[in-house]
C-alpha cells in the first residue's frame, strides 16, 4: 500500500528554518487578487512595501511554498502519485500577526490519516515559531484519490450545518485568465495548475486555479467588507474545498456575520454557482 499510516504517523517532524520578506508578501497579495485598482489607498496596504500588512493566509506560503500539500507528500510512509492529489481543506490559527518580514522556525508532522474508503486523508501540521514564541499553527487536509479501503479510521466530519437565512453580504471577485500561472510563483508549482496535458491526466479539462488562490481571495474579501480591512482582527479560518476553479471564471462569496465569526460559502458564477469553498469558518476579534 503506497501510505503506511502507522509510519507516517509515527516519524520523526521534520524541522527547518523559514523566511519571507517584503517582495514575497506582495508577490501573495498580487497572486491572489489584490491591487485593483491600483491606486485605491485599501489596496496599497495589500501592494505597497510601506504601508504593507500581511493577510494570514499568506502563512500558507510562508518561506516554502505550499507546506501541507507538496512537501507532505515526501513524508515517509507516503508514496503517491501527485496526478490523483487534491487539496481537501485547510484552517490557520493565528498566534499573533504576521511580520512583513520574518525569520522562523517551521516543525511539520503527519497529525492524522483518514481512511475515507475510496481514498485517503492526510493532515499535515505545520506550526511556525520565531524569536517571540509561537506564530501560526497550519492544518492542510491532502485528499488522495483511490488510496484509501485499508480498515483505517474514518476521522471527524467537517461538514457544518448550512447558514441560516440569507447572507448578509455578497461579493463577487473576478479570477483572472492568468491567475494560476501568477500564484504558483509564490511555491505551490504544482503542474495541475498551469500544464493542460497534465490537469487532462488528473482528471479536468484545463488547469484548475489553486485551492489556496481561492482561500486567500475569500479572506481578504471577508476582511476587506466585514473587518474594515485590519487584518490583525483574524484569529483563525478553516475551509473545505468543495470544488474546483477555473482561472476566468468569477467567485461568489456569501457572508453571514455572527459574534465573533463569520460563515462563508464560495461558488463559481458561471458555473450555475458549483460550490467551490464549504464549510467556511473566520473567527475574528
Amino acid at each position: 500500500m503506497p501510505i503506511d499510516a502507522a509510519k507516517a504517523l509515527a516519524a520523526e517532524p521534520r524541522t527547518g528554518e523559514i523566511s519571507w520578506n517584503s517582495k514575497d508578501v506582495q508577490l501573495y497579495h498580487l497572486g491572489i487578487g489584490a491591487g485593483l485598482p491600483a491606486t485605491d489607498p485599501d489596496e496599497l496596504r495589500y501592494t505597497l512595501e510601506s504601508r504593507l500588512h500581511v493577510l494570514p493566509s499568506f502563512a500558507t506560503v510562508a518561506g516554502s511554498g505550499s507546506p501541507g500539500v507538496i512537501s507532505g507528500l515526501s513524508m515517509p510512509g507516503i508514496e503517491v502519485d501527485l496526478a490523483r492529489v487534491l487539496h481537501g481543506g485547510q484552517s490557520i490559527v493565528l498566534h499573533r500577526p504576521i511580520p512583513a518580514t520574518g525569520t522562523a522556525t517551521a516543525t511539520n508532522r503527519i497529525a492524522a490519516v483518514h481512511d475515507k474508503g475510496k481514498a485517503a486523508v492526510l493532515v499535515l501540521r505545520t506550526e511556525v515559531s520565531d524569536a517571540d514564541g509561537p506564530l501560526w499553527t497550519n492544518d492542510s487536509q491532502i485528499f488522495i484519490k483511490g488510496e484509501g479501503g485499508w480498515g483505517g479510521d474514518r476521522g471527524p466530519s467537517a461538514r457544518l450545518e448550512p447558514p441560516a437565512g440569507a447572507p448578509d453580504r455578497t461579493v463577487e471577485r473576478s479570477v483572472r485568465e492568468d491567475q494560476a500561472l501568477l500564484y504558483r510563483l509564490s511555491g505551490d508549482w504544482n503542474p495541475l495548475h498551469a500544464d493542460p496535458e497534465f490537469a487532462k491526466v488528473a482528471g479536468f479539462e484545463r488547469p484548475i486555479l489553486h485551492g489556496l488562490c481561492t482561500y486567500g481571495m475569500t479572506l481578504k474579501a471577508v476582511v476587506d467588507t466585514l473587518l474594515g480591512g485590519d487584518v490583525t482582527r483574524v484569529r483563525s479560518y478553516v475551509t473545505r474545498f468543495a470544488g474546483v476553479v477555473y482561472p476566468g471564471e468569477t467567485l461568489r462569496i456569501r457572508m453571514w456575520p455572527g459574534e465573533g465569526s463569520v460563515r462563508v460559502a464560495v461558488s463559481a458564477v458561471e458555473r450555475d454557482d458549483a460550490p467551490v469553498l464549504a464549510d467556511t469558518v473566520v473567527e475574528h476579534t
